[in-house]
């Protein structure tokens, strides 16, 4: 099974050069599953239902999301009819939506999704590794599922880190957003899974994390807002990471980071047909 994860679609140029890639990513490459973190879609926090469904209709199979996940309120109300789009799981039981699901992926595989966020430097949700336990107890690798991936949406690398390792050998990718950086410590764990600390933002790398420069930088320099961040709309990278995994396991054979156009160098997964 052939998986694609692209991090976080930031504000209308990030969103426009996903999903205009992604068609064409899918039929090229044969991916299987595609999964996409949408929380700041919606000029940069949010996302609504429209871009929810251009999103699914661009090809993803699964939108998870993060710590904006409500910053646009109708979200709310269309999550509970939208079964694709996944919030984080930590959040207290009563929580519009769901932290996880089991979803079908275009070669019949059963592919378990979840979304967990993240507690140190961020708002303290409940316990994320409890989260992710019961979640791997209710579905597990190799029984109910044929592929597990888990969206860790946090602050601190080490709690990423630390979630990789908690779970290795029992899920096929562990990979994180939220920071828009892409790190370049794809590498399959000692159990295999598959782990990338941060996927990177789909959005302008001329900005700050996806963000017009002027403002944030005006807040560092002078303690004081002096108007509202902005997405940055110059061209964008696609960022995001690429999985083989091992139809038998469920674990990941190959992982590869995926960046398209933009200002970051290009690269391209080794393991995939379509020439770059």
């Amino acid at each position: 099974m052939r998986l694609l994860f692209l991090g976080d679609l930031v504000g209308r140029a990030g969103r426009t050069a996903a999903l205009e890639a992604l068609p064409q990513l899918i039929e090229d490459n044969r991916l299987d599953f595609v999964i996409v973190n949408g929380e700041n879609a919606a000029r940069g926090f949010g996302i609504t239902e429209e871009i929810m469904q251009d999103v699914l209709d661009a090809g993803a199979d699964v939108v998870t999301t993060g710590n904006h996940v409500w910053d646009q309120r109708e979200a709310l109300v269309f999550i509970e009819r939208q079964e694709r789009l996944l919030r984080p799981l930590n959040f207290p039981a009563g929580t519009p939506g769901r932290g996880a699901n089991l979803f079908t992926a275009r070669n019949g595989a059963r592919v378990l999704v979840m979304n967990v966020m993240g507690r140190i430097f961020m708002e303290s949700l409940d316990d994320p590794f409890a989260g992710v336990e019961a979640a791997l107890d209710a579905c597990p690798l190799g029984d109910v599922a044929d592929a597990v991936v888990i969206d860790v949406h946090a602050e601190a690398t080490s709690e990423k880190q630390a979630l990789g390792h908690f779970v290795d050998g029992r899920a096929t990718l562990v990979v994180g957003t939220h920071t828009h950086v892409p790190t370049a410590d794809h590498q399959i764990l000692p159990g295999g899974t598959a782990y990338l600390s941060d996927a990177g933002m789909c959005g302008d790398y001329d900005s700050v994390i996806g963000m017009d420069k002027e403002e944030p930088v005006s807040r560092f320099i002078r303690k004081i807002p002096s108007g509202r961040f902005q997405p940055a709309q110059g061209t964008p990278t696609v960022c995001g990471v690429a999985v083989e995994v091992d139809d038998t396991s469920g674990l990941a054979t190959a992982v590869a980071p995926l960046r398209i156009g933009g200002r970051l160098s290009p690269a391209w997964p080794p393991f995939w047909p379509a020439a770059q």
